[in-house]
């Protein structure tokens, strides 16, 4: 049978000979209020497969305005629109977002709600507080790990590798307080110099950027398999460095540009980029910490996050850039890339509820950072001293 079967509360998919009892659920998608975050979690072609599953979604109004969706383009496909935020949190049963709750949102929280989006719990004491107090599920993009990948994760560091040095290229202009230095050069001035620290995605999407403008550049990581596999890829146009200590203290000396990347999964980001450090590196040069979201990978940007309405702040003479959510500021590329990666889980979730959702994705339950009370991953009970409870027994 072709078609689908709605009786109560679960609807009966019949496919390939196989008869599938999908949960009903109720799904919400607030507009996003961080400070200019034009994210929106759930573009309308995944909102209408939810919808044509038998799921209710709850869409607040203008929520995709920023990223160029329609409201109309959002009840064509069945999304029921409210016009209040508060609506939208309390009626839902799973809320799909973008970026973590900020602490006007903190009351929406109660037992059972499920909060599926990016926590960064680590760096993040007080949300972690709320959600533990309350009871709240909490399903962090940004730990869901297929093999040693963060497929969640991956498309918007890909876009905050790249806008690293779009930014970074940006705020070297002298009326940006930089030195005025051209990253790409022209016949007979040397280029600037660009050093990545981490070799992952976002360190490999900024390294292309800037070698494709012509910059010279200096990769450091502690993976020699990754740094080689670069090296062919790069054909010689990148410099590829072991990552330690005294080695990121020497290319930083005679960098323009510095881009640190380096992320330990849900855990607080390493301190790698020392004050000492900062203060061999030439006046009016900039640093862009990609790993804001964790804490912050330099000793002046921890705890430093900055926004886009002041994305810099000036430490022994160098421009720091410390934006916790990067993507935002290119909401219509970002909005795709990130629904494309998380509508697959959202609809396993819904489908099937999150309980069973775990057992049959096993890569979902390293995403569960909070659970009815709990803290359900280890880096991030390990971070902020709470007890770890693996997610079986929390669920």
């Amino acid at each position: 049978l072709k078609n689908a079967f709605i009786t109560g509360k679960y609807v009966l998919l019949y496919k390939y000979k196989q008869i599938k009892e999908v949960r009903e659920m109720i799904i919400g998608v607030p507009t996003e209020i961080k400070n200019n975050e034009s994210r929106v979690s759930a573009i309308p072609g995944v909102v209408g497969e939810l919808v044509h599953d038998g799921h209710t979604v709850y869409v607040e109004k203008g929520a995709g305005l920023a990223s160029g969706i329609s409201d109309a383009e959002y009840e064509k496909v069945g999304a029921v629109l409210l016009d209040k935020a508060e609506d939208v949190w309390n009626k839902s049963e799973l809320i799909y977002k973008v970026k973590e709750p900020i602490p006007s949102e903190y009351k929406y929280f109660r037992k059972g709600l499920i909060i599926y989006t990016y926590l960064h719990l680590a760096a993040d004491p007080e949300l972690t507080k709320a959600m533990v107090d309350s009871g709240t599920i909490g399903i962090a993009f940004e730990t869901v790990k297929v093999g040693r990948g963060l497929p969640l994760l991956r498309p918007m560091s890909e876009i905050a590798g790249r806008m690293a040095i779009q930014e970074g290229t940006r705020f070297l202009s002298k009326v940006q307080g930089g030195k005025g230095k051209l990253l790409q050069g022209v016949p007979g001035v040397q280029p600037g110099h660009v050093v990545v620290i981490g070799a992952g995605v976002a360190g490999t999407a900024a390294a292309t950027a800037a070698s494709g403008l012509g910059a010279r550049v200096t990769m450091l990581d502690v993976n020699l398999d990754r740094l080689t596999e670069l090296s062919h890829i790069f054909g010689g146009k990148v410099e590829t460095v072991y990552s330690n200590k005294l080695n990121i203290a020497n290319a930083i000396k005679t960098a323009d540009l510095v881009v640190s990347t380096v992320l330990i999964p849900g855990a607080k980001a390493p301190k790698l980029v020392t004050k000492e450090m900062i203060k061999d590196m030439p006046d009016g040069g900039v640093i862009v910490d990609v790993a804001i979201d964790q804490g912050g990978t330099t000793e002046y940007t921890e705890g430093r996050p900055t926004s886009h309405d002041n994305p810099i702040f000036v430490e022994e003479g160098v421009l720091h850039y410390s934006v916790a959510n990067i993507p935002g500021a290119v909401a219509e590329t970002a909005t795709y890339a990130l629904c494309n990666a998380t509508a697959k889980y959202a609809k396993v979730i819904a489908n099937l509820g999150l309980k069973e959702a775990c057992a049959r994705f096993p890569e979902l339950v390293p995403g569960v950072n909070v659970a009815n009370g709990k803290v359900t991953f280890k880096a991030v009970a390990d971070d902020l001293g709470y007890e770890y409870t693996p997610v079986e027994e929390a669920l």
